[in-house]
């Protein structure tokens, strides 16, 4: 008897597992936009977009610098946009957001996760408060009527993303304003841009949780890619793997060195896939910095991710369920018909 139940334990755990096993779903970050990448019919173009897809989400993180050519590349690898869980606009720059138009051509209603930018996000910047409300509000005598704004009758205080008109009129913007945890185990970032050029933006970053540390994907890192991981650490200490671009546009080769050997030796990154804007000295330095751990991320590639952290409910309840049959067939007596 105990052969017996042994035989139907390792045969209910062979069938069990093993579908879990070929239904797991995919791991991974697929680059759908930028300027470089393996010879193939892809359109390349500068900017960025990359489909993640885990723990049975998908989430697009930007949409390129091109909306046709995103809408082709898209086609191309067939990603279904009507299957998204969120998007994720990391910054305002034309280079990241061209093809969301045609994201919601496609998915009206999907989240759309921005930064606070309420001049190109919307977000109620015509609080009673702000500058642009006094000025617009403010009357002035001897201006005759056709010169004064709404007629001498201003809007009061906006609903988010009502008074400034956005490129994308109904889209479902959402705006960052702090760490946020917009799925299990998949948080968005903010920094705040101090550099010439970009000074007081806002740009919003994905951390994901993973079985060996979190990954790490950027858009354009503009606020600084030191910056940006100093706020991912405190999601996660450990950080397995970073994507994306870093902006390198004014780094000096010797500070892209320290940057390169810095995430390996102080911060323990483990892996590394810089994209985009990080520069061709910097692919060089990471390559030679991380050897076999640097993964190519140009148009087209898919990279694959750790394992979740958390097994899936279903393996769980599942392996409960085989246990308590196997236990059950080992204590019970064998009764006579």
């Amino acid at each position: 008897m105990k052969q017996a139940a042994a035989w139907l334990l390792a045969s209910l755990s062979f069938l069990v597992f093993g579908q879990a096993r070929a239904q797991e779903p995919p791991a991974r970050i697929t680059i759908l936009y930028d300027a470089f990448g393996k010879a193939s019919a892809l359109k390349r173009g500068w900017g960025y977009s990359a489909l993640i897809e885990y723990a049975g989400k998908r989430i697009l993180f930007d949409t390129g610098g091109d909306g046709d050519d995103f809408a082709f590349n898209a086609k191309a690898l067939n990603v279904d946009l009507t299957r998204l869980d969120l998007v994720v606009v990391t910054h305002r720059h034309g280079d990241h957001t061209s093809g969301l138009r045609h994201v919601l051509a496609a998915n009206p209603r999907v989240k759309v996760y921005t930064p606070v930018d309420p001049s190109t996000f919307g977000g109620g910047s015509l609080s009673p408060s702000s500058p642009l409300a006094k000025l617009i509000q403010r009357k002035v005598d001897g201006v005759p009527d056709e010169l004064r704004y709404f007629g001498g009758n201003p809007p009061p205080a906006a609903n988010a993303g009502s008074s400034w008109p956005t490129p994308w009129p109904g889209a479902n913007l959402i705006p960052v304003r702090e760490p946020t945890e917009v799925l299990p185990g998949f948080f968005l970032i903010t920094t705040l841009s101090d550099k010439a050029g970009t000074r007081e933006m806002n740009e919003i970053s994905l951390v994901i949780r993973t079985s060996q540390g979190s990954v790490l994907v950027v858009g354009c890192s503009h606020p600084g890619i030191e910056k940006i991981l100093a706020e991912a650490v405190k999601i996660d200490p450990k950080i397995h793997s970073v994507f994306g671009g870093f902006h390198l546009v004014d780094a000096s080769d010797a500070d892209v060195t320290r940057m390169a050997e810095s995430f390996r030796d102080q911060w323990k990154i483990e892996r590394m896939a810089p994209g985009h804007c990080s520069g061709q000295f910097a692919f060089a330095e990471f390559m030679r910095v991380y050897g076999n751990r640097f993964d190519p991320t140009g148009v087209g590639a898919t990279v694959g991710l750790p394992a979740p952290s958390r097994t899936a409910l279903a393996p769980d309840f599942l392996s409960i369920f085989v246990t308590s049959i196997a236990k059950d067939a080992l204590l019970k007596p064998v009764l006579p018909y």
